[in-house]
């Protein structure tokens, strides 16, 4: 009779000798699996590099816009507004309490100094200075009776230096009632144009009363206020351009007239005056824009501002390189416009230079021309990445 102890340990060991028979095969066919997982490292690697190759050759152009840099003249201008004034303009006052007889001109005429412009009530003053003729011409013929006297050593000093001094006196008499009869006529103390009156035929003027207004339209100027740092482009006898949008768009041609010797420290400016003169249809009050002309450049390398790119204190843009590609390059402006800048170097005539589609390209990146024509959505997909530089 066979136990259960006896039949279990041949089963065991039966069971051990398998397991070690199957972990040796398991291994011994790993060996060509490794095999194969390291061709397909291989492939994928492989895979790997044609991708990128690939991706370089798919590399999409970036469409944009570009200008031809040509020469032309240019100039520098100092911008700056104000309102016209006149320098030479006066008010005419009553030197005397009189009554207004005669009007002699009226607003809008043009008169010269000296020119009558009314007159006043006079009998008064005309009679008293003919009163202190008569009275003067008494005593010059006394003082020169005495002067005969005393020549002969017939009459002493004191009666013929009583005689001296009553003419004297009566001399001055008589220039003081030619100035009071002077005060009746009321005359331009400039050349000008009456720009207001203020009396009218019969009114009583008081001492001191406000009659006319003179202004010299040929003295209008324009007092504009420049930035210190600027002070180095600013100097008398500088063309200047001045527009009055309210009459027309064309400039009328003044001259830098003088400059102020000071800077005004709250402000930081410094006051320059432009002698517009009396031009047709400019005139006091009315206001102007004005451009002073600093520096002209005959044969100036024309960029348009279109191409700038601004990075912080940079300023740069793309040229088109000769691969096709954008090089950028820094600008340092020498002179400006509304539309153009000359640089100082680095470009030169006949560049192509990208005016459009510029935001977001890097220096080196592919490009393409497009035409000028082109929509902004086609220039549009370039914006966005990279660096905009603004």
């Amino acid at each position: 009779m066979i136990t259960p102890r006896r039949c279990a340990l041949p089963t065991l060991v039966a069971f051990f000798f398998l397991f070690l028979f199957a972990s040796s095969l398991v291994a011994c066919q790993g060996r060509p699996g490794d095999s194969e997982a390291g061709s397909t490292d291989s492939k994928a690697k492989s895979d790997s590099t044609a991708t990128d190759e690939d991706s370089d050759e798919k590399e999409e152009a970036v469409p944009v816009q570009v200008a031809l840099l040509a020469r032309g003249a240019m100039e520098a201008t100092l911008q700056s507004s104000a309102n016209l004034e006149a320098e030479r303009e006066v008010q005419v006052f009553a030197e005397a309490t009189r009554r207004v007889v005669e009007l002699k001109v009226e607003e809008g005429d043009r008169v010269q100094a000296g020119q009558l412009l009314a007159r006043l009530q006079d009998g008064e003053q005309r009679n008293a200075l003919g009163q202190a003729k008569a009275l003067m011409d008494k005593f010059e013929r006394e003082k020169n009776h005495l002067q005969s006297l005393h020549e002969r050593g017939l009459t002493t000093d004191k009666a013929l230096n009583d005689a001296l001094s009553d003419f004297e006196q009566q001399r001055l008499a008589v220039e003081d009632a030619e100035r009071q009869l002077g005060y009746a006529s009321v005359r331009a103390p400039i050349a000008g144009a009456i720009t207001q009156r203020l009396i009218k035929v019969g009114d009583q003027l008081q001492l001191g009363q406000h009659l006319f207004d003179i202004i010299d339209f040929e003295s209008l100027v324009a007092r504009v206020y420049i930035p210190e740092k600027k002070l180095p482009m600013l100097r008398p006898g500088q063309s200047v351009r001045v527009v009055a949008r309210a009459l027309r768009n064309e400039p009328f041609m003044a001259t830098v007239q003088r400059v102020s010797p000071i800077i005004d420290a709250r402000s930081g400016t410094v006051k320059a005056t432009i002698a517009v003169g009396g031009q047709a249809g400019l005139r006091p009050g009315l206001f102007v824009e004005v451009a002073i002309i600093s520096a002209v450049h005959e044969q100036a390398l024309l960029v348009p501002k279109r191409a700038l790119v601004y990075d912080n204190d940079q300023i740069f843009l793309y040229r088109v390189g000769e691969d096709g590609r954008a090089q950028r390059v820094l600008v340092q402006p020498v002179l400006a416009d509304a539309d153009h800048v000359e640089p100082a170097g680095g470009l030169a005539e006949g560049d192509q230079v990208i005016i459009a589609g510029q935001a977001g390209l890097k220096d080196g990146a592919k490009i393409e021309v497009v035409d000028p024509d082109a929509p902004e959505e086609q220039l549009a997909e370039s914006d966005g990445d990279g660096d905009t530089g603004r």
